[in-house]
């Protein structure tokens, strides 16, 4: 009888190349996806801070954002509008939304504004106006949120 040694195996190891490459092309997947929530949001405009201030519970499902920079100048879908111009702006939104019927309605949609915080309160009231004659109903304001107490107590 004739014994044969065994070979000692040698301990084989993985390439991780191809999962490292994997996981930066599934990062910067997600990375372009990814919703980010200062997409709306444009750099010139500081919020008012207010104690009341409180993120949504739930996003907004049809969001549509008007904003109003210190100069009063509005930004209403990516174009800079002076404040007679955002009525025939909003209702040709709401002629488009109103075209897509069956998908949208216009008391699913939230129009958020977002004014800085030196801007009147008139024509922050002028927007919204604005919006109710092109028929929107709901509406949100933005702020930011504060420790302090921003509340006047009047005697």
């Amino acid at each position: 009888m004739r014994i044969t040694r065994r070979r000692q195996l040698e301990a084989s190891e993985g390439d991780l190349t191809p999962m490292i490459d994997m996981t930066f092309q599934l990062i910067a997947f997600f990375m372009v996806l990814i919703n980010f929530t200062e997409v709306e949001q444009d750099q010139r405009i500081t919020l008012p801070a207010s104690e009341l201030a409180q993120p949504p519970d739930v996003p907004y499902d049809e969001p549509l954002t008007i904003q109003i920079t210190k100069d009063e100048t509005i930004l209403f879908a990516r174009d800079e509008l002076e404040p007679d111009a955002l009525l025939p702006a909003l209702r040709r939104e709401a002629a488009i939304i109103k075209a897509y019927g069956e998908t949208k309605k216009l008391s699913e949609v939230t129009v958020i504004i977002r004014a800085d915080e030196t801007v009147r309160t008139g024509v922050v009231q002028e927007a919204i106006s604005a919006c109710q004659e092109a028929e929107f109903e709901t509406f949100a304001l933005r702020g930011k949120t504060s420790d302090e107490n921003t509340l006047i107590m009047r005697e």
